[in-house]
């Protein structure tokens, strides 16, 4: 945000810098289209000479007709006036058809960039991939790409206007009395320059008021989509802190381009006003010099209606719709810029410890949860409390208890996603508090029982966590979680994947499969299965269980955590951990038997399900 405050100068060198970065593929896409642009000219053309006619017609009709006594003669000029401006009719069509041959393929491509970036972004930075993962990209899809369609119309119709109008003013002025010229360019072209050097600065001023925008937009959608967290955390004040700052820099930048605004008036004023005002001071001289009265009614004719409103709606143009069209341009040009490869686990420290050195790191838990209470709001009772847990390496474990009890939060806790109100959580030894999302990705994965799945193709889904993934490692997750089937009827691995188009148990499955492919060691299952039939499930945790990590060896460098949807779950892990809301039990299926009575119960539950009501 600090971009608004910048001095002029640092305005003028982003600008700049936009601008060389957007000529060449403005070169290129009008390079593509030269015959549309000659069909434009043409028909411009014409548009040019009914502006000659119309104010050196008006001339004549004076000057040879009216004052000087031949009125049929005036007359007469005036018809080939007016006959001009109706012709004017079928060059304007044509304008038109040729504009939208221009406007629409420029607008498709830069949908077709967005979505790409997209994509990209959610293939590089799978810690944002949620609901509010991407706004701006979402801003660029949909609000940023008319913005640029219509700003790119806006300024082909202006600029292509004035340019032909004042082609034709001028070579009517040229044509009427050289003396004209002597008045009327002089504040034109002073005009001119002076608003093309602000044209930079405001740009980068409209790119930092753009970005400010998409700050806020961002924020306040993260805020609403997270009050009721905000609130039961008690955290409203430090999110209202950070969203008035937001505000407070969105103020300031769209303070900075109301500067910039006043002095484009300012040059609108000389450009637009001075010429008509030297014009009529210097009316005198003008007469002393030869000029007639008519040539002087024809150079106001020419100012005013044709010249002035040309050159004011290209300096609106530009100064609005210009600026915003290269800010907007430049932020899809940001967009393509290619992803950067996420950082791969860091395993040379492993890889180069002597073999005698092994058994210390195998020592250290996969997970360590010690005395964690959580609890959703100052007030509200803990969810979890005291809990103290250690998962060894290797080691599949299960998580049972009603619903509501906690076994979700725990999840989130020991992925890093809840930050508990007191305790702490290590993964390998390591705290989870303060690491960033891109170091968490690369120690756990979580499976949440509403897996994602997202518009692509079924590579890019199961690649998501891993894009550095081969061909063959991806086969194997396929073939290992058993969902060769489903693959090969969605088209295989490059068809294009429609999310709505999949069941909950589909989409599971393709979740599990890119979990797999990850290289995190540790693996929460949160009912990550509860859509899948029972041989299914079995087959996933049985693959996670003996997840290989480059040797095919056990997963003895991580941990299977599942909270468990049914028995069979439970009777596969390793241990299993009871959430009872009072004194969480920890133990073997046979030692949970003995020693749980929920346990006991809930194994009578799922063993024995109640039949169904009405029966």
């Amino acid at each position: 945000m600090s971009a608004a405050a910048e001095p002029p100068a640092t305005e003028a060198s982003s600008g700049r810098g936009a601008l060389r970065r957007n000529l060449p593929p403005a070169r290129r896409f009008l390079a593509g289209r030269k015959r549309v642009l000659v069909i434009l000219g043409g028909w411009s053309l014409l548009e040019s000479a009914q502006t000659f006619l119309g104010g050196y017609c008006l001339a004549q009709a004076l000057d040879r007709g009216f004052l000087a006594g031949q009125t049929g003669t005036g007359l007469l000029w005036l018809v080939v006036a007016a006959a001009s401006i109706l012709g004017a009719g079928p060059p304007m069509r044509g304008v038109f058809a040729q504009l939208a041959e221009l406007t629409e393929p420029l607008r498709d491509a830069l949908v077709r960039r967005a979505v790409r970036q997209a994509l990209r972004r959610a293939v590089t930075d799978p810690a944002r991939t949620d609901d509010r993962s991407d706004t701006a990209a979402v801003s660029r899809l949909t609000h940023q790409t008319e913005i640029v369609r219509d700003s790119f119309a806006g300024l082909v119709l202006t600029i292509r206007a004035f340019v032909f109008n004042a082609a034709g003013a001028l070579i009517g002025l040229l044509a009427l009395a050289p003396e004209l010229l002597l008045v009327v360019l002089p504040p034109l072209v002073l005009g001119i320059a002076l608003f093309l050097a602000t044209l930079l600065p405001m740009a980068s001023a409209q790119r930092s008021f753009l970005d400010a925008d998409e700050a806020v937009a961002e924020g306040v959608g993260a805020v609403s989509a997270g009050h009721r967290d905000l609130v039961a955390c008690g955290a409203q004040t430090g999110a209202a802190e950070r969203t008035g700052r937001l505000v407070d820099a969105a103020e300031r930048t769209s303070r900075v381009l109301a500067r910039w605004a006043a002095l484009r008036t300012v040059a609108l004023g000389v450009a637009g006003q001075l010429p008509v005002l030297l014009l009529l001071v210097a009316t005198p001289w003008l007469l002393r010099q030869g000029v007639t009265t008519g040539a002087l009614a024809g150079a106001l004719t020419y100012l005013l209606q044709a010249l002035l409103p040309a050159l004011h709606s290209m300096m609106t143009a530009l100064g609005a719709a210009g600026t915003r069209l290269l800010v907007v341009v430049d932020r899809f040009q940001d967009a393509t810029a290619p992803p950067v490869p996420p950082k791969a686990p860091d395993r040379a420290a492993d890889a180069g410890l002597p073999r005698g050195r092994r058994p210390s790191r195998a020592a250290v838990p996969a997970v360590e949860v010690r005395a964690v209470t959580h609890a959703y709001g100052p007030d509200s009772p803990p969810v979890l409390e005291h809990l103290s847990l250690t998962v060894r390496r290797g080691e599949h474990i299960a998580v049972v208890g009603p619903s509501g009890i906690g076994k979700s939060t725990l999840a989130g806790v020991v992925s890093g996603l809840v930050a508990p109100d007191d305790g702490t959580v290590l993964l390998g030894g390591e705290p989870v508090a303060g690491r960033t999302a891109q170091d968490l990705a690369d120690r756990r994965v979580l499976i949440p029982q509403q897996a994602y799945v997202f518009t692509g193709s079924v590579r890019e889904n199961l690649l998501h966590l891993r894009p550095d993934a081969t061909s063959g490692e991806l086969t194997h997750a396929v073939r290992t979680l058993g969902a060769g089937p489903l693959v090969h009827r969605l088209g295989g691995p490059d068809a294009v994947l429609d999310p709505r188009a999949l069941s909950h148990g589909e989409r599971q499955l393709l979740a599990l499969c890119r979990a797999y492919l990850s290289r995190a060691p540790l693996v929460l299952l949160d009912e990550a299965t509860c859509h899948l039939d029972p041989v299914a499930e079995a087959r996933a945790e049985r693959a996670f269980a003996e997840r290989a990590f480059g040797d095919g060896a056990r997963a003895r460098d991580g941990a299977l955590i599942v909270v468990a949807h049914r028995l069979s779950s439970a009777r596969r892990a390793d241990r299993v951990l009871v959430l009872d809301g009072t004194t969480p039990r920890f133990g073997t299926h046979e030692e949970l038997l003995t020693s749980s009575a929920l346990y006991r119960d809930l194994f009578g539950h799922w063993e024995h399900p109640p039949p169904p009501a009405g029966r």
